[in-house]
Order: C-alpha cells, then sequence, then structure tokens
C-alpha cells in the first residue's frame, strides 16, 4: 500500500488528484490551511469513493499545514509517516503591477512556494521511500508573462531550479515539477467573468485550439509521480502554446 501526502487538497486539482490515490487504494493525507477543512475533505473523499462503487483499502487523513509560515512546516508535518508520493499543489495568486507593487502579496507568494515548498521537503525528507517521488507545482507564467506577472513568473521560474537541486540532494527520490495552463474547471477560472477574455486568448494562441480541465492534470502528475524514469523534469501542460 502507497503513502501519499498531497499538500494543497482541499480544493481544486490537489482534491482531485488526492481522490485519483485514495480510488487506488492509497492512504493520502490531505493537507489545508485549516485543520477543520482539510479533515472534512478528507472525509468528503472516502465518501465520494464510496459512493461511486469503489472500496478503497486505504483511508484518508486531513492535516493542517501553512505554506505561507515555514518555520511551523516541520512540526505540522510530525504525524506523517513513510511516504511514496508526494505533490506539492498549494499555491497563493498574485497579479502586482510595479505601479502598485504590494510587497507583502508578493512575499507571500514567493515565501509559499520557494520556501514553503522546500521546507515540506526537507521536513519530509528522511521519510521518503527510496523508490519516492516528490512533484512540485509551477504554472505557465513562467513562460508567458503578462503584465502583473512579475513575481509569478519569477517564483514558478525558481520552480525550476527547485528541480533541478532537489533531484540531485534527493536522489534516487526522483522529483519533477508540472506546468499547467489555465485549467477551465478550476474553482479560479470556473464562472469567472472577469477572465473570460484571458481564457479565450489563450484558447485561441493553443495549438490545440482547447483548454485543459482538472482531469488532464491529474492524468499528467500521475504520470510524473509514478513512473519510474520521469526525474527532473520540468512538464508544460498548455495544449502547445504559442
Amino acid at each position: 500500500m502507497s503513502h501519499v501526502v498531497v499538500v494543497g487538497a482541499t480544493r481544486g486539482i490537489g482534491r482531485e488528484l488526492a481522490g485519483a490515490y485514495l480510488r487506488d487504494g492509497a492512504n493520502v493525507v490531505v493537507t489545508g490551511r485549516e485543520a477543520a477543512r482539510a479533515e472534512a475533505v478528507a472525509a468528503e473523499l472516502t465518501a465520494e469513493a464510496a459512493k461511486a462503487g469503489e472500496a478503497p483499502t486505504g483511508e484518508a487523513t486531513g492535516l493542517a499545514l501553512d505554506l505561507s509560515r515555514p518555520e511551523t512546516v516541520a512540526a505540522a508535518l510530525a504525524p506523517v509517516g513513510q511516504v511514496d508520493r508526494l505533490a506539492l499543489v498549494g499555491m497563493v495568486r498574485d497579479r502586482n503591477t510595479l505601479a502598485g507593487f504590494d510587497v507583502a502579496t508578493a512575499s507571500e507568494l514567493a515565501v509559499t512556494k520557494v520556501v514553503g515548498y522546500t521546507a515540506v521537503v526537507a521536513a519530509l525528507a528522511e521519510r521518503l521511500a527510496p523508490e519516492a517521488a516528490v512533484l512540485l507545482f509551477g504554472g505557465g507564467a513562467k513562460d508567458y508573462p503578462y503584465p502583473g506577472s512579475t513575481t509569478l513568473t519569477s517564483v514558478n521560474a525558481a520552480v525550476t531550479g527547485m528541480v533541478r537541486t532537489l533531484s540531485v540532494e534527493l536522489a534516487p527520490v526522483r522529483v519533477n515539477a508540472i506546468h499547467p495552463g489555465p485549467i477551465r474547471d478550476t474553482p479560479f477560472w470556473e464562472g469567472n467573468e472577469q477572465l473570460a477574455g484571458a481564457l479565450a486568448k489563450f484558447r485561441s494562441e493553443s495549438l490545440t485550439g482547447e483548454l485543459g480541465v482538472m482531469a488532464d492534470v491529474v492524468d499528467a502528475c500521475r504520470f510524473l509521480l509514478d513512473n519510474r524514469l520521469a526525474n527532473g523534469i520540468d512538464l508544460p501542460l498548455d495544449g502547445g502554446h504559442v
């Protein structure tokens, strides 16, 4: 039985990824900023799997973890045992132009991903199984900046550097990153009329003419986490954005 930790799994892609592993029979730790929310989602995922007629042999557990407070990460992860798969999905969003640069929001984003992600990996390093895999979430802004994306573009580019160094430090544990474009059925994009124009523009610039859905991202995550030769990869997932 595998043991999976999904950091940032109370909604969106993280929740879907946790559910996929639970349905496969893994023990899954679901983390979120609030303990009550994480525990509720863990219970919901278990109930959903049962309702679908699936009988997972593992169990889902909720755990409070705040990536924006990396000094608390090690203590928060103390209850976690051996880890076979670790997915770092949690993030904050920041649209921050130079004209009105908000240092606080920029700092929270940088700390959450660069310091918070690394703090999680450092805390769990000795509990990662020899054949374990780690997945970091970046984003399409790494390669396709736009006005207001300076912090987001820089931080997602830093994820590439983290893959390079962590894959060396953790070997033979595998480390990869995924960089999705806009995913239309996530809570952030779905039904947001203010972003409809951005979605249409991205769709028109895609070679496939399609926007991804969460199931596409989960499928790609599973490849990076489960394929034993996938290592040191920065995978764009954007339909061939041009």
